[in-house]
């Protein structure tokens, strides 16, 4: 690939819902960039995804238990938020309780604060979305059927999501699917530019690829799609993000 990035925000006027396609917006769209290309990089946000799939819930229908009531009561927290949080959960990590923040292992397997459910950019006050049950075969549905469309295989596509981090203040886009792309680049055995072996430098190219998405997304400007041009990856159709996911018996922080 070349040495010009190109990071380009599809904008959308209409507000998603249930069983809308992702795949045909974003092709509505692509006669500004002249079409899909081959190499094209779609990093879709999570919300959209969400939205689409019915992953959508109002918190008036969720009845919390004894457990949710209790961490309700210490975290200062929507009782039926917390309930929602905990059949989104295999594992809560930590619980402060000053200031009302759980952070959990979601059923995917993501640590991350209240297991990603978020209220914001969705209509109606107790309305959240959940994060997708499956978010690496989303992205690999969105990128089949945009093959289908528009005959390019060579195209991959990012779901990502805004996390927190540990030790540094400040949130990040982070992918939690993919379709189409090794989610590593891997250096290991490569020779560096001084002539030393690369013995485990493993770049997370697609968090770092949903991170600059952000860049041209905000969080208010309906751009929930984002065209990345030019970028250095693999292409794969095996590797998947929960690949990356760290083994709790290799993990020094838990």
């Amino acid at each position: 690939m070349s040495d010009r990035l190109e990071i380009s925000g599809i904008y959308s006027s209409k507000e998603f819902d249930s069983g809308d396609s992702i795949s045909e917006m974003i092709c509505e769209n692509m006669s500004q960039f002249g079409g899909i290309q081959n190499h094209d990089l779609f990093v879709i946000t999570q919300k959209i995804v969400s939205k689409s799939e019915s992953r959508t819930r109002n918190l008036n229908d969720i009845k919390p238990s004894s457990q949710a009531n209790d961490l309700a009561e210490k975290t200062f927290k929507d009782p039926r938020l917390v309930q929602l949080i905990l059949d989104e959960s295999k594992n809560i990590i930590r619980v402060d309780e000053f200031r009302g923040i759980l952070i959990t292992e979601t059923n995917h397997g993501f640590i991350c604060a209240n297991a990603g459910i978020d209220s914001s950019n969705v209509p109606g006050d107790p309305h959240v979305t959940l994060l997708p049950e499956d978010s690496d075969f989303s992205a690999e549905i969105i990128r089949k059927e945009l093959i289908d469309k528009s005959g390019i295989d060579d195209i991959a596509i990012i779901i990502s999501d805004t996390f927190g981090r540990p030790w540094r203040e400040g949130h990040m886009n982070f992918a939690i699917g993919s379709s189409g792309i090794n989610p590593f680049i891997d250096y290991s055995n490569s020779i560096d530019s001084v002539g030393k072996l690369l013995k485990v430098t493993k770049i997370a190219i697609a968090d770092e690829l949903a991170a600059a998405s952000e860049l041209v997304t905000g969080k208010i400007d309906m751009v929930p799609v984002v065209l990345i041009r030019g970028a250095r990856y693999q292409r794969s159709d095996s590797e998947k993000i929960s690949n990356t996911l760290r083994d709790q018996a290799n993990d020094l922080f838990r």
